[in-house]
């Protein structure tokens, strides 16, 4: 199985296991909590199919990559990805980093200068504040993340079944995904180490990236759902694309935050439009599409 070796930060060696698909522009794709880079699937059948590279990986403590005791900070985090870009050479790179995953791209920028990568995507993602501070005010209470935190160390699937229903919008009227998808969802997030999951979430939720999204100075797409109960466009996609200099915000309504899952043919047809060359134009700086939909959902889980 492919591995490369990152010593991020901690000097301590961890194997990363990654999968590269196709030939072109390379693209990687970075997952989100609490699953693996296997989630990618429906990005990765056919995306290569349209002369584009797939490079996914899984984030340490997850899928098939070491599980160390520590090491899961955001600076750790981006370090082992700036370890993926080197080892495998690449250049005029697209991250793709849905939710969890906005939080290694944003960082990786602040503390590498962007190397390599020419274009950005974040789905869904975590940026660029989820906690409640004096200066973030319409931000999550700490209480909700420590509730999480003890209803996973007491029963993380009891925890993890509830979770995914909010995270892919399914309901008493609602079944955007099929009974045997949310149980698949909910094995491969078992599979991660427990104590990767825990500090994992205690990195997105409490991690700042207001001042990193500053950094990023290429063409960066946003999508988001106007109906993500997991992680509100309110407070992550509307204000990255505010801090973003001249990104789109591309909004899709009705979507929850699973949306790489249940509208994986409109994202995977903007990630082929924005990332081949020729593909979809940014507007100026401060015209970001977006729809009008009000977002009205609460923050049910992260």
């Amino acid at each position: 199985m492919p591995f490369i070796n990152s010593v991020s930060n901690n000097n301590k060696l961890v194997r990363i296991y990654y999968e590269d698909m196709g030939e072109g522009k390379p693209v990687v794709f970075i997952h989100g909590w609490p699953l693996s880079g296997s989630m990618w699937e429906y990005q990765v059948t056919q995306l290569p199919q349209q002369g584009l590279r797939c490079i996914t990986y899984d984030r340490r403590g997850f899928g098939r990559s070491d599980r160390p005791y520590g090491g899961y900070d955001y600076n750790t985090l981006a370090g082992d990805l700036k370890c993926l870009l080197d080892e495998l050479d690449l250049n005029d790179v697209t991250l793709v980093g849905f939710s969890m995953g906005g939080g290694e791209v944003a960082k990786y920028f602040s503390l590498y200068g962007g190397e390599r990568v020419s274009k950005v995507v974040l789905v869904s993602a975590v940026v660029p504040f989820l906690l409640k501070t004096d200066d973030n005010p319409d931000g999550v209470p700490q209480e909700h993340f420590d509730k999480n935190r003890k209803a996973m160390m007491e029963d993380r699937p009891g925890f993890l079944e509830t979770f995914n229903n909010d995270f892919y919008g399914t309901g008493a009227d609602k079944h955007p995904v099929t009974e045997a998808y949310l149980a698949n969802s909910l094995t491969k997030a078992m599979d991660a180490s427990p104590i990767a999951t825990i500090e994992c979430a205690k990195s997105f939720s409490s991690t700042d990236f207001r001042k990193d999204l500053l950094k990023i100075k290429v063409p960066t797409l946003i999508i988001h759902g106007d109906k993500d109960k997991t992680v509100p466009i309110k407070l992550t996609g509307e204000q990255s694309a505010k801090l973003i200099t001249g990104s789109v915000l591309k909004v899709y309504e009705g979507a929850p935050h699973g949306l790489w899952f249940t509208h994986k043919e409109k994202l995977n047809k903007d990630l082929i439009d924005f990332i081949k060359p020729g593909g979809m134009s940014l507007p100026a700086p401060g015209q970001n599409e977006k729809s009008d939909t009000e977002q009205t959902a609460s923050f049910m889980s992260v």
